[in-house]
């Protein structure tokens, strides 16, 4: 064991529960977010680094994370993006030849405070019986009272805007400029990944930030527009909102993901609420309406589209639902060029089986060139 001096940890939950553990490292630390909890047995780094984790303490349910290290090929963003990492068995070893540095030392440019040693089995369990609720993970627990009282005062998951923090300052490009296609993007968290599959279809991609109106990414002349995945509650974003409802008024083609699909779904008078404990990893079922088949996915979210009222609208068709629990997985315009799913058809990581949402997006911009 490369750290012998490693420090007594705990997580405390909101509700004053608690489960102990040890610092990764040998310093002191302290983080507060939304615990919640991801199943894949593997792509740690690009869920370390996905931003529609931001603000969220996650807690991993493979037994080992770190044994492949760092590539900094595998990065969602520039930075980890997750608020504090809970694991069981931490490796500060990489066994990996592509490793470029271990995954301790990439958490520590990132500045991201983890604990080890934690019962994630028993800390799955409880979030799963209990819902997601905020938690700190500290090594500084002497004064537990003054601990709870500065937990409480970290604000709910239910109505908090985060995409004003992942989200570009600055338009930026992405892909190669002579592509044959050109499309505006809403980041209001977006993923590397995403951006790579809409490059390798000859897209050529101007990312724009989370409050940017329609009319200046119209100007740009894009022959299609994506909303991307983000972290937090889709309410708050008025100005996302107002994009969707301006590009499907024009009947632009349009294409959400994650926090996209709900934007869309808000713009469409559909209302959407909080889950109990959210859908992370990448092995969730999904059945496709439209052809029949099953999919296998990779999804991350803690808030969803109301069913009932997606199922009432008269302009919306279900493509996509859940088979775990019947929550909506995607949905379709009738009357506009515009489609979505929940879940993360890039994955990274996860399975390949939604690729080929990209490939209908495209279609859909061919059909628009045209």
């Amino acid at each position: 064991m490369k750290y012998q001096t490693r420090k007594k940890a705990i997580v405390l939950l909101e509700d004053g529960t608690i489960f102990y553990g040890k610092a990764v490292g040998d310093k002191d630390g302290k983080a507060f977010g939304e615990v919640c909890f991801n199943t894949g047995m593997t792509g740690y780094q690009e869920i370390f680094t996905d931003p529609s984790y931001f603000g969220q303490i996650m807690v991993t349910t493979n037994a080992h994370i770190g044994n492949y290290g760092a590539n900094e090929n595998e990065k969602e963003a520039e930075n980890a993006q997750i608020a504090g990492l809970i694991c069981k068995n931490f490796s500060y070893y990489e066994s990996r030849p592509s490793a470029d540095e271990t995954l301790k030392e990439f958490l520590d440019k990132s500045d991201l405070f983890a604990i080890s040693d934690v019962d994630t089995r028993a800390l799955v369990t409880y979030i799963r019986e209990n819902g997601a609720m905020n938690a700190v993970i500290t090594t500084q627990f002497e004064d537990m009272e003054a601990l709870k009282k500065e937990l409480s005062e970290v604000p709910d998951m239910n109505g908090l805007e985060l995409s004003s923090k992942v989200s570009t300052k600055e338009p930026y490009y992405f892909g190669v400029e002579n592509a044959k296609y050109k499309v505006a993007v809403l980041d209001v968290g977006v993923k590397r990944n995403i951006l790579k599959h809409l490059a390798k279809r000859d897209v050529y991609c101007k990312v724009f930030p989370y409050n940017t109106s329609y009319a200046e990414m119209k100007e740009w002349g894009p022959h299609g527009y994506l909303i991307s995945n983000g972290p937090g509650d889709p309410k708050p974003l008025n100005d996302a909102i107002q994009v969707a409802k301006d590009i499907m008024e024009e009947d632009k083609p349009l294409f959400g993901i994650c926090l996209g699909h709900q934007i869309i779904a808000l713009a469409n008078g559909i209302s959407t609420y909080k889950m109990h404990h959210g859908h992370r990893g990448i092995n969730h079922p999904v059945l496709n309406l439209e052809t029949g088949k099953g999919e296998i996915t990779s999804q991350n979210h803690g808030f969803s589209v109301n069913e009932e009222e997606t199922a009432n609208h008269p302009d919306v068709r279900i493509t996509h639902t859940h088979l775990n629990d019947k929550t909506i997985a995607g949905l379709r315009m009738k009357n506009k060029n515009c489609f979505s799913v929940q879940y993360h058809p890039e994955a990274s990581p996860g399975p390949n089986d939604a690729h080929y949402l990209f490939d209908e997006f495209i279609h859909n911009l061919i059909k628009e060139k045209a």
